[in-house]
């Protein structure tokens, strides 16, 4: 299990008010909150210290990491600035315990080995709020020098997910498809026997686009066989993996132990899982649609895949809520009819057991994170999203009462 404690931290404070501080992170995390209560901030830290602890074990970076090299690794999501002099951070990965140690405003980042030998290496990729920009849009490679850090990264695969499509791919919404036409250099929507440009779509297109298309992506990439995927290697990570075979003694080694000492130095530059995190899944999106993406981002989140994500939406927490209680009935369900009915409520791919989602409420105020307690496996109505909702009845019943009085 991967895990987190943050203190005094951009707009986090006091940070995690249990389990001593350690935010754990599940199959499926989500965080909630108000503006500026540090959603992304703790976001594009976990998406920070993963990375930095998959180049470790990859070998790119030596620790420990000085503070130079770390600020470089933070400017990646503009957090720069958010380390203060009395900044805690510390993760728990498969491979490595990471502890900022600051003293007198110089700190460096220490990383212990725990857990296994050998871990499996996962590709990471932050999904932006920013990536509605990308569809609005043509010819990505030409503004590629004009955007930094996490949407460029974002966009460079966007880039590989279209022109690795030569045919259109299903869309979660609206029973469209798009595909991207290189004679144009153009993606286009597909519905109705008609086609699109997506530059001229609505915005809700611009947002999940390029969302479900770098995900479903990203997992077929991820499930090619090994010899493909060491030949994507780049040139510095090639070299290495190679000087590393190139070191193993082989004398008086049989080939089953020289096959097994491979494998482990395969498994160091080789991804098998996906960590999808997603910022505001649900931007520009009608609340079914928002249903359908979520089932459909879940029906991803297979094996050993993680999702973690920010939101404004009340309507995705409880389409989660849906998802586990779904999970919960798919073993009594026996009659094809009922289990008809259940799958239109959430597809089979889409539930989630209870002790496999988390959800943390961020307050902008003190900047503390709790979590939401929950009820046989499910989340509390009790939190902010709910009360946001319940606050705007409360208004509504007001201005009836307000009404009755004018009469």
């Amino acid at each position: 299990m991967y895990k987190v404690k943050i203190k005094n931290f951009g707009p986090i404070k006091e940070g995690f008010q249990d389990n001593d501080g350690w935010i754990d992170i599940k199959k499926v995390s989500l965080f909630i909150g108000n503006q500026g209560s540090g959603k992304s901030t703790v976001a594009k830290l976990i998406s920070t210290l993963m990375w930095v602890e998959k180049a470790i074990i990859r070998g790119d970076i030596k620790t420990p990491v000085s503070k130079d090299d770390f600020e470089e690794l933070i400017e990646f999501h503009r957090l720069e600035d958010y380390i203060q002099k009395d900044t805690q951070i510390e993760y728990k990965g498969r491979a490595f315990h990471l502890v900022l140690d600051s003293e007198n405003g110089e700190y460096i980042v220490t990383a212990k080995k725990i857990g296994q030998a050998s871990v499996k290496l996962p590709k990471i990729m932050y999904v932006p709020a920013e990536r509605n920009f990308l569809s609005a849009i043509t010819n990505i490679s030409k503004i590629s020098d004009l955007i930094i850090g996490s949407l460029k990264n974002f966009s460079v695969e966007y880039r590989d997910a279209q022109i690795s499509y030569d045919t259109p791919i299903q869309l979660p919404i609206n029973n469209t498809k798009v595909v991207y036409d290189e004679n144009y250099d153009e993606n286009y929507l597909v519905f109705d026997g008609k086609r699109l440009k997506l530059s001229s779509a609505s915005s809700g297109f611009h947002s999940i686009v390029p969302l479900y298309w770098v995900t479903d992506y990203l997992i077929k990439y991820l499930k090619q066989d090994e010899k493909k995927l060491l030949q994507l290697l780049s040139i510095d990570q090639t070299v290495r993996r190679t000087n590393e075979l190139k070191a193993l003694n082989t004398d008086n080694v049989d080939i089953k132990s020289l096959r097994a000492k491979e494998k482990k130095i395969n498994q160091k530059y080789v991804p098998k899982y996906l960590v999808n995190i997603v910022e505001e899944p649900e931007q520009n999106l009608f609340p079914t649609s928002q249903r359908k993406l979520l089932n459909s981002l879940l029906s991803f989140n297979s094996g050993d895949n993680l999702l973690i994500m920010t939101t404004h939406s009340p309507y995705l927490l409880n389409y989660l809520t849906l998802s586990v209680e779904a999970e919960k009935l798919k073993s009594r369900v026996m009659s094809a009819e009922l289990r008809k009915r259940l799958n239109i409520v959430v597809p089979p791919n889409a539930t989630l057991k209870g002790e496999d989602l988390i959800v943390y409420q961020m307050e902008e105020e003190d900047g503390t994170i709790t979590k939401l307690e929950s009820y046989k496996g499910l989340p509390s109505d009790d939190n902010f999203l709910n009360d946001s909702l319940a606050k705007a009845n409360e208004l509504f019943s007001e201005l009836l009462e307000i009404e009755d009085q004018c009469q």
